[in-house]
């Protein structure tokens, strides 16, 4: 299966340079918030796969106009083609914001996935905003990873963690894909390709 993963900012090759078929060779796309959702619509429609998402800590307008065509995977497992991805949106609180948690809020919402996480044996794919903690992540609050999701990746070792929030732009030593242990760890930012 061939992924498109994306977030925070609108990746010109597959807008402003897009060309009828670019998008073709890809069999889902999987977004890890804050981008506007004209994008998310274009993408979908010219793509004519699913585009699932979870919101960014920016993703409030969503709440108004959700993205057309498009699947919010927030708070649940989603399964395509017999991959298990789950969604868990949002930033660390750095301030007020519908979609900002602290630790204790964001293992809540971990904690009453249990049964989603029992029936389906875990998950393959964990798609989020933030990072996880101490894994390219930064010290400041607004750009804090989150140890419960840590946690997620020693318990359930996933194949994949994709997540955004940290821009390329922030430092020239971010890396966009780390391993850990069985799990890769992928930063979206823009966009980031790859064979599942």
């Amino acid at each position: 299966m061939r992924i498109l993963a994306i977030s925070d900012v609108t990746a010109k090759y597959y807008f402003d340079y897009y060309t009828p078929g670019k998008l073709d060779s890809f069999d889902l796309i999987l977004v890890c918030g804050d981008l506007h959702r004209e994008y998310l619509e274009f993408l979908v429609t010219m793509s004519n796969k699913p585009v699932l998402y979870v919101h960014g800590n920016h993703d409030e307008s969503y709440d108004q106009a959700p993205p057309g065509g498009c699947t919010c995977i927030d708070d649940m497992i989603y399964v395509y083609q017999g991959v298990r991805i789950l969604g868990l949106g949002g930033s660390y609180r750095y301030r007020d914001g519908k979609y900002m948690y602290t630790e204790a809020q964001m293992r809540c919402r971990i904690r009453r996935l249990w049964f989603q996480l029992h029936k389906y044996g875990g998950f393959d794919i964990l798609v989020t905003h933030a990072p996880a903690r101490h894994i390219n992540d930064f010290d400041n609050l607004s750009h804090r990873g989150f140890d419960c999701f840590v946690d997620l990746l020693e318990k359930y070792k996933p194949k994949y963690f994709l997540h955004g929030h940290i821009h390329q732009t922030y430092g020239v030593r971010i890396p966009q894909k780390t391993i850990r242990g069985d799990t890769t760890i992928i930063n979206s930012y823009d966009h980031y390709e790859f064979v599942f």
